[in-house]
């Protein structure tokens, strides 16, 4: 694909042990440290390596739009973010997602993104220990269980940027009649 921007690499990172990063301004201000996405900060691979609880985690990064892209609208894409993720573009919250094995995006547009600007993007990642959700990878247990690999918090598939064109299809509805043997 031609407008295609990987967004793997370094961004900004900081742990919100107590889930208060809002309270705290984290929105808002540049965060302590840095992680290499898409690796999950437990993992050594990140940069960070932290194998505790982490409650929730944010990142930021920012990016400028190709100025190429005109006409086009910047759709930002996540392979997984694992579990309860929020994500800002210039403070404007314009993607909510809950599920950490599967993909979302977030038109950029709806916050007055386009061709040549700069966007800053901002993430928190929730992963409550305790919350009800699919478990798999996240152990309730302090050390790993069941698996020689830690938990998984926060970003931890590809990220990207994609020109989409105004119109697009998004899926199809296939309806098949038995009777003319045709769709």
């Amino acid at each position: 694909r031609p407008a295609w921007l990987n967004l793997n690499g370094t961004w900004q990172f900081e742990i919100d042990r107590a889930d208060t990063g809002r309270e705290r301004g984290l929105l808002e201000r540049e965060l302590a440290l840095s992680i290499t996405v898409p690796f999950a900060p437990e993992t050594e691979a990140s940069g960070v390596g932290d194998r505790d609880f982490l409650e929730a985690v944010w990142y930021r990064r920012r990016v400028t739009v190709p100025a190429g892209w005109t006409g086009l609208r910047p759709i930002l894409h996540f392979g997984a973010v694992d579990h309860d993720a929020t994500v800002w573009a210039n403070g404007i919250e314009v993607a909510r997602h809950r599920g950490g094995f599967t993909p979302f995006r977030a038109d950029l547009a709806d916050a007055g993104v386009g061709a040549g600007d700069e966007v800053e993007i901002v993430v928190r990642a929730r992963d409550p220990k305790d919350a009800a959700q699919a478990r798999g990878k996240q152990s309730t247990w302090f050390r790993p269980t069941h698996a020689v690999y830690p938990r998984t918090t926060g970003i931890w598939q590809t990220v990207w940027l994609e020109g989409v064109p105004a119109d697009e299809i998004r899926s199809l509805r296939v309806i098949p009649s038995l009777a003319s043997r045709s769709f």
